[in-house]
């Protein structure tokens, strides 16, 4: 299959569509890509469309009933970030790169692996994209979205977690006012090649959370983003596998022993397990520990 690179070809960059003609585009924009399928046909909260499209209600403690309470403006900030995906699948330099991100994983995500076939003989992708008109007013719609108000006072409790979290060093990594550096960390267990591309801005060190992701899938990269912690409040679920259920959970000690009952993701078949990696911040005592999540649920 060929590769495609899409582009301005039936419009001039930096001249955005109507907003009728833009609010067309991206309902059909859903429907076609299959991200929201019901999106077009009602006007119900975003989460819920999104649950009606993923979840599994008939399976007890379903994961994806965390999908209900998801906003549009669970996507706020991208425009601000240097890699796409949590392991940096995709350099994003511009929309251009958010428009080719878009044709890949609703179009050309590759479907062979090495010597390795995903699909069986016979069996094809559809050959079908969206337009370029289409990739761009989604683009556009992306880099629009606004974190809703924070809700989240800062007071004297979050003010003191705020020196916490300059005293701790937080900023190294997650630097204000973005709340993240835009580099890369490597996954445990990972050594970067020599002629690793330049594009690459790693950090030769390892936070040692679950490696899987970025060392045992398609996506895997050997590194890890580094996440933005702006509108952490309300993001939800932790880690690159969505383990810890809360900012309570990632900063609890007892997340580290075997015997711990995660709030997020657990593999089946199993009812406890640790979750590693990230250790900052579990050494504070119990009273720094809450002033230092007030003031990230200002952020």
């Amino acid at each position: 299959m060929d590769t495609y690179v899409p582009g301005p070809s039936h419009f001039a960059l930096g001249h955005a569509p109507s907003d009728d003609t833009r609010a067309k585009i991206l309902r059909a924009a859903r429907s076609i890509a299959g991200v929201t399928p019901f999106q077009t046909i009602t006007d119900e909260p975003f989460g819920i469309s999104m649950y009606r499209a993923f979840g599994v209600p008939w399976l007890k403690e379903d994961d994806h009933e965390r999908l209900r309470s998801m906003t549009r403006a669970d996507f706020a900030g991208i425009k601000e970030r240097k890699y796409l995906d949590h392991t940096a699948t995709h350099l994003h330099r511009g929309i251009g790169d958010l428009m080719r991100y878009a044709a890949l994983v609703t179009f050309a995500d590759a479907a062979d692996f090495g010597p390795h076939h995903v699909l069986s003989g016979g069996a094809e992708r559809v050959r079908a994209r969206l337009p370029d008109e289409a990739l761009y007013a989604l683009a556009l719609y992306v880099y629009s979205l606004q974190p809703p108000n924070d809700p989240n006072r800062f007071d004297e409790k979050a003010a003191a977690g705020q020196k916490i979290f300059v005293r701790e060093g937080c900023p190294t990594c997650h630097t204000p006012p973005l709340y993240t550096n835009n580099q890369l960390t490597l996954a445990e267990g990972f050594i970067p090649p020599n002629d690793k591309p330049d594009t690459l801005d790693i950090v030769p060190v390892s936070v040692h959370t679950d490696p899987g992701l970025a060392l045992k899938t398609r996506k895997g990269t050997g590194c890890y983003k580094v996440p933005s912690l702006k509108g952490v409040c309300y993001r939800g679920h932790y880690q690159h596998d969505g383990s810890a259920a809360s900012l309570e959970e990632m900063f609890d000690p007892a997340r580290l022993q075997e015997t711990h009952v995660p709030g997020g993701w657990l593999p089946p078949g199993t009812k406890t397990r640790a979750i590693k990696g990230h250790q900052f911040g579990l050494k504070l005592d119990l009273a720094e520990r809450e002033q230092l999540i007030a003031f990230l649920r200002t952020l």
